[in-house]
């Protein structure tokens, strides 16, 4: 059996979109309806016409349906008068049906009063439910713009007043209204991060409309929305389609953000009338029981939870006709699953699965099951009474034998790749014999200094320092030959990198270059970690750069890259001849053959995106490259000053030959962040193309077809390139991508100039990305001290900087890389951008030396005047950042001098006016906590000093409030009196009037102590006196 990605026909991949604008809304689509479930790459697609199972389906839906509409009209005695909402043609309002159905409102003389909030006319809603509804989870409430407009809202008076007095803000964006969520029987809030949240305020706002819903997907990303939003779900009686899906969003780093549903309450059970419910992509650790007290639910999707056992009473779900658990981790499945008379499709891929019940046989109206990715070793022989199977997927098991039994089934269709079929079981390990001693590879730890080795036809595992390994298997070489390694400083001149390619490793040179091995030698670079990109190994022959089949892997437990630490992640390659290799990283690439009959790409990193190549599209066979480029939106927003802007992924394509399509290629894409196919404004929606070569971006929309469905948009080009979809209201679209690319690809790094507290002539500086910098500094801040990290700078992949010793300070190294004091840089993202040097006073400098490290973009220039150092910005655009040094003195000896810091006993204030020791200030420093820096500016400290504060105690609140108030204090002692009432006075203007009592409670006992400590020496009347007459003076 073939998978639809791979080989299907090209009718059966049509968008969801499509399928859901071509449904007829009381029963099936015409021709083909698309199914995915789960796992977005796996599509399955059901012909009306070849499988009555569905026809009988949706037939029964129908048939219940109506019998529910028919037992409420018998139940209501008295006749009643039917009110029909009337839509006045020049309002733009149409009615939707002229014949009432089971979703509209009755209004007899007996029945019972109404909500007050309850419209008097509902939409029609048709009696039976849609496959494209119950099963496909990444299209339900997904139709387009266009469909939109037919459908009929409550009434022309309680539709214009919701929408203008009901606000969705928050949790739902500014832009939203109610008509973009809300639309006849749906209710979608699974578009908008957090919108689950909305699901209490609608039901605040408007229960009556909410009571009629009867399709609804929420998002379960935001756990407390996600908790309203449940309580909330018993009162929807109405609801027969219910998602409530994690992976909806993606963060910053383009993760998608987990779904938190880990439970259901019990009062689900009372949704007597729900059909679908999906609950995939959340972290369900078993099965709700309130599940099998639905008494109709058709579709169960439970995919990637983690679900490890299923209720033995599971067959309690009789209506059941479509089970998903992929990717969960079952390793057994109950024999009561053979009690699912109705189920067709059975999805338990991705499991842990070592057998099968011989219950399963007993589902005899099964058509699909979904094996594979498990661990089976065996099927049962009862499988060969499903005489309603027509797809068994088997794939990447254990399966030595397929039984016979399966073989008798006529329509069956198998897929049994990735099985040892026909192979004997792996017998067990011999043991080793005395006379036969076993061949182990001789191993060789290499030091830092040692950049060569000795290699003889034994073989060896070579471990080099930094975590790289060599593996040169026996018989590679016919005698004892002598290699050398060399891991080199990149330079980009020779170091090539593509467009969007990120480096992972320094070049490791190997050498003699041109030695050929007699069997294939590993190579394994170490490299950072990189998420979401696919990491490949490069080589360099002297003349160009290629790209060579990896395998990513972890080194030996034995040889980490940090004592203690966890082996190095490793780039891995065989190779015939040495010569220089790098680890990169890039966007992930899909690659398929297209032919004249046609094919279909989908992107492995956003399934969303596919390319659909139609028949005759080429004549001859070519290899088609997709890369999907994940584009943050806030970084987009802040950068071409547009707060509403929102960019779709960037798509990078390309085509070997390169020559234009003889037919247009359908190009679908998700709407940006925030778009739906309701709130779109075409105007604002701009297709760009791009040119790599000339670093040009073209405005395209007026000249390509590009059309929206409710979450995509679709376009046909004829030529491969660059594409990227934007919502933006800004003019010259064109211009502003061009700079919103540039700057896209800078990062944003900071500077760090660090001394070793016990060396401080001993200088380390370091270029980091910004992300990465608070790590860094926790790490060294044991052995390092210094200034704050600068402020955020720009570069680019592979740019060259250089720092300059300025004033007073002079490098005390003989560097090849030095010129006048300048040391010479490249940036790489991934790499650690350092240096240590050792740094000292310029010639005739005494005593102690402030000096300063100023960092330039660009090469080290030959001949830098002396007034250009100077300068730090303006004209000087090749400045970055300053940070400042501090050498201590020298002795006699010419040694540093290391100067400890020793205070007096701290007692600020005086005896009359306020007096506090320096106990009673560590007791208030202990009750400031997050307080410190206001009240820090309260007393008059500077910004600067309190950031130099909170940078040198960053892990440790105390110590560093501690600091905060001692270093006012000692400012105190020369200023006179009437520091304590300051102190006071401070603590009232920072709302802490608490501590500001405290402190006038301890000056007066203290000025009791005083007075009485005068009255015992005779000193009271001379001190009174003068207290009486300071006044008049």
């Amino acid at each position: 059996m073939e998978r639809s990605s791979e080989g299907g026909t090209l009718d059966e991949e049509e968008d969801g979109n499509q399928a859901a604008n071509g449904m007829r809304p009381g029963g099936l689509e015409d021709e083909v309806v698309e199914m995915t479930a789960c796992d977005p790459s796996r599509t399955t697609s059901i012909s009306r016409a070849s499988d009555p199972s569905v026809d009988m389906m949706a037939l029964s839906l129908r048939e219940g349906a109506q019998s529910q509409v028919q037992k409420k009209s018998e139940a209501e005695a008295a006749p009643k008068v039917v009110i029909k909402s009337i839509r006045d043609n020049a309002s733009g309002l149409s009615n939707t049906s002229g014949v009432m159905s089971a979703g509209q409102t009755e209004v007899g003389v007996n029945q019972p009063e109404r909500d007050e909030n309850l419209p008097t006319a509902a939409p029609s809603v048709s009696p039976s439910v849609s496959l494209m509804d119950t099963w496909a989870p990444s299209m339900s409430s997904r139709s387009s713009a266009s469909s939109t407009t037919h459908h009929t809202p409550l009434s022309s008076s309680s539709s214009s007043s919701s929408s203008s007095v009901l606000c969705l803000t928050p949790p739902l964006p500014p832009s939203v209204e109610l008509t973009a969520v809300l639309a006849d029987t749906r209710l979608t809030l699974d578009v908008y991060q957090g919108g689950a949240a909305a699901l209490p305020v609608l039901w605040g706002s408007i229960p009556g409309r909410l009571r009629g819903v009867q399709y609804l997907r929420l998002g379960s990303e935001d756990e407390p929305g996600l908790d309203g939003a449940l309580k909330v779900l018993p009162h929807l009686k109405q609801l027969r389609s219910l998602a409530i899906r994690g992976h909806c969003f993606y963060d910053s780093r383009g993760d998608p953000l987990p779904g938190l549903l880990t439970t259901l309450p019990s009062s689900i059970s009372s949704l007597s009338l729900l059909v679908h419910l999906d609950l995939s992509f959340n972290q369900l650790p078993c099965l709700p029981p309130c599940l099998l007290s639905l008494p109709v639910l058709t579709s169960l999707l439970l995919c990637h939870n983690h679900l490890s056992a299923l209720p033995p009473d599971i067959g309690q779900l009789s209506s059941l006709s479509y089970l998903s658990l992929l990717g969960n981790q079952l390793v057994s499945l109950p024999q009561s699953l053979g009690q699912l008379k109705a189920l067709q499709t059975l999805d338990i891929s991705h499991n842990l699965l070592q057998n099968l019940p011989e219950e399963i046989g007993a589902l005899g109206e099964l058509v699909k099951l979904e094996l594979s990715h498990n661990k089976l070793k065996q099927l049962p022989e009862t499988m060969g009474s499903l005489l309603s199977l027509r797809e068994l997927v088997i794939h990447s098991n254990d399966l030595r034998l397929i039984p016979l039994c399966l073989n008798t089934l006529p329509l069956l269709k198998m897929d049994v790749r990735n099985n040892p079929l026909g192979r004997p079981p792996t017998p067990p390990p011999l043991p080793p014999t005395p006379d036969r001693a076993e061949t182990k590879i001789p191993e060789l730890h290499l030091g830092f200094n040692q950049h060569s080795f000795c290699v003889s036809s034994a073989g060896c595992h070579v471990f080099l320092p930094g975590g790289a390994e060599l593996l040169f298997p026996p018989g590679c070489l016919v005698t004892t030959t002598r290699l050398k390694w060399v891991e080199k400083r990149p330079d980009r001149k020779w170091v090539w990198l593509e467009e969007h390619d990120i480096l992972l490793s320094r070049p490791l040179e190997l050498r003699p270059h041109g030695i050929t091995f007699l069997k294939p030698v590993d190579v394994c670079v170490p490299y950072n970690r990189t998420k979401r990109r696919e990491v490949v190994v490069r080589r360099f022959d002297g003349q160009s750069w290629t790209s060579l089949p990896t395998v990513l892997r972890r080194g030996s437990q034995s040889h980490s890259s940090h004592p203690g630490g966890r082996p190095a992640r490793l780039a891995c390659c065989s190779v015939g001849q040495f010569s220089w290799f790098m680890a990169v990283s890039h966007p992930v690439r899909d690659s398929c053959s297209v032919t004249p009959d046609g094919a279909l790409l989908v992107s492995s990193s956003d399934p969303g995106i596919k390319l659909h190549f139609p028949p005759d599209s080429t004549q001859q066979t070519r290899t088609i490259t997709l890369q999907v480029l994940q584009v943050s939106v806030s970084e987009v927003q802040a950068l071409c000053g547009d707060p509403q802007a929102s960019v779709s992924p960037l798509l990078c394509l390309s085509q070997t030959p390169s020559i234009n399509f003889l037919q247009p290629i359908k190009v679908q894409v998700p709407l940006p962040s925030g778009v739906t196919g309701h709130t779109v404004d075409m105007s604002c929606l701009h297709l760009l193309h791009g040119d790599p070569n000339a670093q040009t971006w073209t405005d395209i929309t007026s000249q390509v077809s590009l059309y929206v469905t409710h979450l995509y948009a679709i376009f046909y080009i004829t030529h491969f390139s660059w594409y990227w979809l934007w919502y933006t209201t800004q003019r010259c679209v064109s211009g502003v991508v061009r700079r919103v690319y540039q700057r896209l690809k800078q990062f944003k790094v900071q500077f760090m100039v660090l001394q070793r507290k016990t060396d401080p002539p001993h200088v380390l500086l370091q270029c980091l990305p910004a992300n990465k910098v608070e790590s860094r500094v926790q790490s060294l801040s044991e052995q390092y001290d210094g200034p704050q990290p600068s402020d955020l700078c720009d570069l680019l992949e592979g740019e060259q900087f250089f720092a300059g010793f300025e004033r007073g300070l002079d490098i005390n190294a003989d560097r090849p890389d030095c010129v006048g004091g300048r040391l010479s840089f490249v940036f790489y993202s991934s790499l650690k951008n350092l240096k240590e040097v050792y740094i000292c006073p310029a010639q005739g400098q005494k005593g102690p030396v402030r000096g300063q490290v100023s960092f330039y973009r660009g090469e080290v220039p030959s001949d830098l005047p002396e007034e250009v150092a100077r300068k730090r910005k303006g004209p000087d655009s090749q400045w970055l950042a300053t940070l400042p040094l501090r050498l201590p003195a020298l002795s006699s000896e010419n040694n540093y001098v290391m100067e400890e810091l020793q205070y007096p006993p701290l007692n600020l204030g005086d005896p009359e006016s306020g007096y506090l020791t320096e106990a009673n200030l560590l007791s208030i420093s202990l009750q400031i906590g997050q307080d410190w820096r206001a009240i820090g500016i309260n007393l008059g400290l500077s910004y600067q000093e309190l950031d130099r504060i909170q940078f040198k105690y960053r892990d440790n609140l105390g110590a560093l409030v501690l600091d905060m108030l001692f270093h006012w204090a000692r400012g105190q002692q020369g200023a006179g009196p009437g520091a304590v009432p300051r102190l006071v006075q401070a603590m009232v203007e920072s709302g802490r009037k608490d501590l500001a009592e405290e402190i006038e409670d301890i000056v007066s006992l203290g000025r009791r102590k005083y007075r009485e400590s005068l009255r015992r020496v005779g000193l009271e009347a001379e001190t009174s006196s003068s207290l009486h007459t300071e006044p008049q003076q």
